[in-house]
């Protein structure tokens, strides 16, 4: 039996092409909704931009004839866009006034009375239903076709037990072939040997040669940044790898996720030379309350955003002067194969000179768009704040020899658009999973401090 779903504004700010996913279903579209997309289309931003392309995409069906009256979908459905079906009072409820939310609701409830087909008001926001239901409207969620459950989001590793012998081959040799025991392109591994549960090794599986590989063993640390756990031996593995050109870092705040990505990044271009340059960006995304505008250039108005880079950055930069100063006073070797350094710790630069350099370029994401990124070592950090779109357009700014990481912690999403579920990060680490070129590690235990770690246990 056919039905009438009614939009709220939210839905095509969400996704302007949600008219097309509901079969052979009459999609209707309130007056008020079409008013509210107007307000919406001059905003720079993803919100904008899906007002923008919703208008679009009506007008197009518009051709295809009367839209008060409906309009073929080509899939058994019809768009409508309706404006005022009667002079009865709009609700039942006349406190609730001419609000946007109140006209829609009311445009609902009207077409309930009117029609004999069912009428299902589609909206993301939660009072909205609750007032629909409180008025006797039929309320649902809209669901997003890509949305990820967190609960059940892949973590990038698993555990195996082996026997003695097996784990004496893959402890020396580094190791295993896989035979059945199949499992995701690039899925790490903590193995542990049945007689001696103690002992574990930590791998990862190669899907195009069907075996599990120890994890880059070099011994040498990230710009003095070293693992204290294993998710982050597994996620150094990740970062350092030239073959896996996308990577994802999942975790709570305190993890190492930015920490590890930039040590990485500065490995690979400053001492490997592998790429040309490191480039970290970040969405553009306040927490609480704005400040307005700041004063200043372009670089001024940033500063604010990109403190947290700096701050890694100056750990790390730190940590590395702090250990070639030891290394120096003991009279240490710290240089490749052995070769002293004679410039000693003063050799490291600030990060103001690996920006002036151009080895450094720290940015917001506002300014990627119609970029070309060859080799670069791309770090995008609070990647949960980006929509499945907004990730797209990143990753497709990747020329060649460019490796793309994006870091982020679902649980703390500012953007009011997005949540756990439906953010381009998620949507990221499930699609890529299958993918030879892609890798993804969820980090568990905070490392920032004993402090830092209760908190984000305790509150």
């Amino acid at each position: 039996m056919k039905k009438n779903f009614v939009f709220d504004t939210n839905i095509l700010l969400d996704n302007p092409y949600a008219i097309l996913g509901f079969e052979d279903n009459n999609v209707v579209i309130p007056i008020t909704v079409l008013e509210e997309l107007d307000k919406f289309k001059r905003d720079l931003n993803t919100v904008g931009r899906n007002a923008r392309e919703a208008a679009r995409l009506i007008d197009r069906y518009r051709e295809k004839g009367n839209l008060s009256r409906g309009v073929p979908l080509g899939n058994g459905g019809t768009l409508r866009v309706v404006t005022d079906l009667g002079k009865e009072p709009p609700l039942p409820f006349p406190t609730l006034g001419k609000t946007a939310d109140s006209l829609i609701l009311a445009t609902a409830l009207r077409l309930k009375k009117r029609e004999d087909l069912p009428v299902i008001f589609v909206t993301r926001d939660i009072n909205l239903r609750l007032r629909a239901d409180a008025i006797g409207l039929r309320a649902v969620n809209y669901e997003v076709k890509d949305a990820v459950s967190i609960e059940e989001m892949y973590s990038g590793r698993t555990e195996r037990k082996l026997a003695s012998d097996a784990f004496e081959e893959f402890y020396h040799r580094g190791i295993l072939e896989a035979g059945d025991d199949a499992l995701l392109p690039n899925q790490y591994v903590t193995f542990s040997d049945e007689q001696d549960p103690e002992r574990v090794a930590l791998g990862r599986y190669r899907a195009s040669k069907n075996r599990f590989q120890s994890l880059r063993g070099d011994g040498e640390d990230l710009w003095g940044i070293r693992p204290r756990n294993t998710e982050q031996c597994f996620a150094i593995d990740l970062l350092l790898d030239e073959s896996i050109q996308i990577a994802t870092l999942t975790g709570k705040a305190g993890t190492g996720k930015t920490l590890l990505a930039i040590a990485a990044g500065l490995r690979k271009v400053v001492d490997e030379g592998a790429y040309s340059k490191l480039v970290v960006a970040r969405p553009i995304m306040p927490f609480g309350r704005e400040l307005g505008f700041l004063p200043g250039r372009i670089d001024d108005k940033l500063k604010p955003w990109m403190e947290p880079v700096f701050d890694n950055l100056e750990l790390i930069l730190s940590t590395r002067r702090k250990k070639l100063a030891f290394r120096d006073r003991e009279g240490f070797d710290h240089g490749k194969k052995g070769k002293k350094n004679r410039k000693g710790a003063g050799a490291i630069p600030d990060a103001r000179q690996l920006v002036d350099t151009g080895v450094l370029d720290v940015q917001a994401l506002t300014y990627i768009r119609g970029r070309s990124l060859p080799r670069q070592y791309l770090v995008i950090d609070e990647a949960q704040n980006l929509t499945s779109h907004e990730v797209k357009t990143i990753i497709s700014r990747a020329g060649e020899g460019t490796k793309v990481v994006l870091t982020g912690d679902p649980y703390q999403i500012d953007n009011p658009f997005l949540d756990s579920a439906t953010n381009g990060l998620c949507i990221v680490v499930e699609r890529f999973k299958d993918e030879e070129l892609a890798g993804h590690v969820s980090l568990f235990k905070g490392e920032r401090s004993a402090l830092a770690e209760l908190a984000s246990d305790r509150l």
